[in-house]
């Protein structure tokens, strides 16, 4: 099944996303743990998307698409025309240097890298679509 859902570039918007994303996974009858795992994962990229990516413009959009397949593998394809940080190619810093430096950005980050299974980044003609894979348990 597909299930598609553009949102204006708005902090507000992030709530309906996760909205969005909730009651999808919902339908499917996906355990509560990855259904609340996933929801984070996919709040981090787009709140990152349109707060770094579009500086909160509402006259910008974003794109959600979630497609879950019968193999139990939940895909979610982020879709926008800016360039987007390839979050694949992060590399995790140590939790402790984390914490001993105070930073406050980047844990958003670790998490989607330890919740999803795989991340791409792939880069279109006039879009750049983020595609994170995970394979999840039914209730």
């Amino acid at each position: 099944m597909n299930y598609s859902y553009k949102i204006p570039c708005r902090k507000e918007k992030l709530r309906d996303i996760r909205g969005f994303v909730k009651e999808v996974l919902n339908k499917h009858s996906i355990s509560e743990i990855d259904v609340s795992t996933l929801v984070l994962a996919i709040d981090e990229v787009c709140a990152n998307l349109i707060i770094h990516g579009h500086g909160c413009n509402p006259k910008d959009s974003i794109e959600l698409e979630i497609k879950v397949a019968g193999d139990l593998r939940v895909e979610f394809n982020i879709i926008d025309s800016v360039d987007m940080f390839d979050i694949s190619a992060y590399k995790e810093p140590k939790i402790e240097d984390v914490v001993r430096k105070q930073r406050k950005g980047g844990i958003g980050l670790i998490l989607v890298k330890r919740i999803m299974d795989d991340i791409q980044i792939i880069k279109e003609s006039k879009k750049n679509i983020c595609r994170l894979t995970k394979k999840v348990e039914l209730r």
